[in-house]
């Protein structure tokens, strides 16, 4: 099962590899190897199982080996990691709050500044989604840039619409990640191929209908087709939380995969990366939302 995310679906997190759970090569008897009544079950020929060789060694009396550092991924690495990153976005998203005004004299350069920050940290999200080895330095490069276009956007949108709203799409954002996750180990949310493919369905029909949206506001002003205003973009700001919480939800079934399996460990700053975008898709909803509600 490939993740919503782009970053799981490369190299580190992909049903391609031999610790993400699927191994189409077939048995004898035409059931693929390891995979018998649970999609996920971890196949024979792991790259990243242990030594076959030290196994058979100790069946035959041979004294026990203490365990070799395998460098393999734990939940520990997806923590520290994401953490790191989500402080980088932090600090510069407060930086760009503090240090580019928006007030009328100085709102259109800061508006300039955070729409290029913002496709900068595009790009290098792409560069790195489609690089077969995480960089460290191009992820948290991202998360600056990313935070610069952040603090801006919640700038604008805590000080001319909304008071607070920049927090209170904080709290939402945190109460979202906290409720999937208590769901996902409570065994409330059952992440299979039928959900998969319902979140990916719901994710391309939903990212089809605003990017035709935005055409009809470019080209025929005001707000398009009415999906950002109104009642209706109440409801479509919901629908894009519902949906940020489904891709949370379809992360946090591959970075378990990736532990399980025994992913390296730099496969940790992937992890990283994919949860930082997805709480980011969250956040922009909630401030989205918050703001719809308050110009209605």
């Amino acid at each position: 099962m490939r993740s919503s995310n782009p970053v799981f679906s490369r190299r580190g997190f992909s049903r391609d590899n031999g610790y993400a759970g699927f191994n189409t090569a077939p048995q004898a008897g035409g059931a693929a190897v390891g995979t018998q009544g649970n999609p996920y079950a971890q196949p024979t020929g792991n790259p990243y199982a242990q030594n076959p060789y030290a196994q058979q060694g100790q069946q035959h009396g041979a004294p026990p080996q203490a365990p070799a550092a395998t460098g393999r991924m734990t939940i520990d690495d997806v923590v520290l990691r994401t953490g790191t990153t989500l402080g980088v976005l932090i600090v510069t998203a407060a930086l760009a709050w503090a240090l580019l005004p928006v007030d009328d004299a100085n709102i259109g350069r800061s508006y300039g500044i955070a729409i290029g920050a913002a496709l900068i940290g595009m790009v290098l999200a792409l560069v790195q989604s489609f690089k077969r080895q995480a960089s460290p330095a191009l992820i948290l490069t991202y998360a600056a840039f990313e935070g610069v276009f952040l603090g801006v956007v919640s700038n604008v949108v805590d000080s001319r619409i909304a008071d607070g709203a920049a927090m209170q799409a904080v709290i939402g954002t945190m109460a979202v990640f906290a409720g999937v996750l208590v769901a996902y180990k409570a065994g409330w949310i059952r992440v299979n191929r039928r959900f998969y493919g319902f979140v990916m369905a719901a994710a391309l029909g939903f990212v089809l209908l605003m990017a035709v949206n935005l055409l009809f506001a470019v080209f025929g002003g005001g707000d398009g087709l009415g999906f950002r205003s109104g009642a209706m973009g109440v409801v479509f700001g919901v629908i894009g939380i519902l949906l940020g919480a489904c891709f949370l939800a379809l992360d946090f079934k591959q970075v378990e995969d990736g532990i399980a399996y025994g992913a390296p460990r730099e496969e940790a700053w992937l992890a990283a990366f994919g949860l930082t975008m997805t709480l980011v898709w969250i956040y922009m909803e909630f401030l989205r939302l918050i703001s719809i509600l308050n110009n209605d």
